[in-house]
């Protein structure tokens, strides 16, 4: 992997994950029942998979990030990335594709328009969509994740809330 798109991997995660804990939230999840997990978690453990998941304002993107993966950098715009992960003893695991969709809407159940696209970069394979956001909306995501020749599928449940002054 180039030092450039491991470093552009690298910064739409860490972004991610450093956004997680500010806006707050609650996450369900399922597998074969509803499962809480910490409200700021950013991931969630399936056996052998793990789902990464988090939202943040595009205006946290660096501008060559959000440039690269034609995102528009603005405080009214909430980008959803998500990555399925398979564990792979001693190693930090393995990005995998898959089939990847997810919906939001907010507090008083206006669907938002969200489409998920694939991006790969460098061995990591992460699924981005924004869409549109007002000061102090409240999302509720949900995501649904399959990895590529499994047919177990992997949902999420979170609400995040984002604020734009």
């Amino acid at each position: 992997m180039t030092g450039t798109l491991k470093s552009l991997g690298l910064a739409l995660v860490w972004l991610g994950l450093a956004a997680c804990g500010g806006g707050g939230g609650d996450i369900e999840t399922f597998e074969s029942g509803p499962a809480q997990v910490p409200a700021d978690a950013s991931s969630k453990d399936f056996g052998d998979y793990v789902l990464h998941f988090n939202a943040l304002t595009t205006d946290q993107l660096t501008p060559e990030v959000a440039k690269q993966y034609g995102i528009v950098r603005s405080k009214n715009r909430a980008m959803l990335n998500v990555s399925i992960i398979r564990k792979e003893e001693g190693t930090i695991g393995e990005s995998v594709p898959g089939s990847v969709s997810a919906s939001a809407s907010n507090l008083t159940g206006q669907q938002k328009n969200l489409k998920l696209r694939e991006v790969k970069s460098g061995g990591a394979v992460y699924y981005i969509g924004d869409v549109d956001i007002a000061d102090r909306e409240t999302l509720v995501f949900n995501v649904d994740a399959t990895p590529m020749n499994e047919s177990s599928r992997f949902s999420v449940r979170f609400t995040r809330q984002f604020f734009s002054d």
